[in-house]
């Protein structure tokens, strides 16, 4: 399989996967038991606690894509329940218990393991902390599924990084991106408030913004052989099959 290839066969399902685990309720009851209050407060402070114990305005202007309402809200919310990087390791918890309720039994999660690990050690994190901080917090060796979901989440980041910098090359902002990606609605949804309609040059912006994406991804997949993109394409298949048990 050549490297845009297995990119764009990968790239929409880890998105999605990562997604379910974090609108699902049962994550939110994880926060709940730990004391964060109802809301964002766990999904901000556990997500976003790799980066340690950042101003507000920083992990806004770090993870880009949510609302700044939203992102001021859930972090203020969570930061007297406990330290950022305590935060961070129980999400991390809440990633891998996720991952073993909804990982299909059947998949090859070694072999998943040790190729998402070559994706993710092959990686530049020059400009891309969000990713950097989830590459570095620990990945037990004892919980191949769980850390198969972790592994997961921390592709997700990268892709995610590396499109708030493509989006911003190409002279969207977030919001904008959002908003030609998602619809207005919808970006209300994500803590946009008020965002207006783009105008017609944001499509092309965002199309651009995908296409270097991908390009900014490819480093990774490059470090892996056609044959091993092939597998690695065809284990994320069978790990996101579905997001129930």
């Amino acid at each position: 399989m050549e490297i845009f290839d297995c990119i764009a066969a990968v790239a929409r399902a880890i998105h999605d996967f990562g997604d379910a685990f974090m609108s699902d309720g049962a994550t939110a009851a994880v926060g709940l038991r730990a004391g964060f209050p109802p809301g964002r407060g766990f999904y901000c402070r556990g997500r976003f606690g790799v980066l340690g114990e950042a101003p507000t305005a920083v992990v806004q202007a770090v993870q880009g894509f949510l609302g700044p309402h939203l992102v001021a809200a859930g972090w203020t919310a969570g930061r007297p329940v406990m330290p950022a990087e305590q935060a961070a390791a129980c999400y991390a918890g809440a990633v891998r218990s996720w991952g073993r309720a909804h990982i299909p039994a059947a998949v090859d999660v070694e072999h998943f393991n040790r190729l998402a690990q070559q994706l993710i050690d092959a990686a530049d994190a020059d400009a891309l902390p969000l990713f950097a901080g989830w590459r570095a917090q620990p990945c037990p060796g004892d919980d191949p599924v769980g850390a198969a979901m972790q592994r997961l989440h921390v592709l997700r980041e990268h892709r995610g990084a590396c499109h708030l910098v493509a989006v911003r090359q190409c002279g969207l902002s977030a919001r904008a991106a959002m908003v030609v990606n998602l619809g207005a609605e919808q970006a209300a949804r994500y803590g946009w408030q008020e965002p207006q309609p783009v105008d017609a040059a944001g499509t092309p912006r965002w199309q651009r913004a995908e296409r270097l994406t991908d390009e900014l991804q490819a480093p990774l997949y490059a470090t892996l052989t056609g044959g091993q993109r092939t597998e690695f394409a065809r284990l994320v298949d069978a790990l996101t099959a579905s997001p129930t048990p």
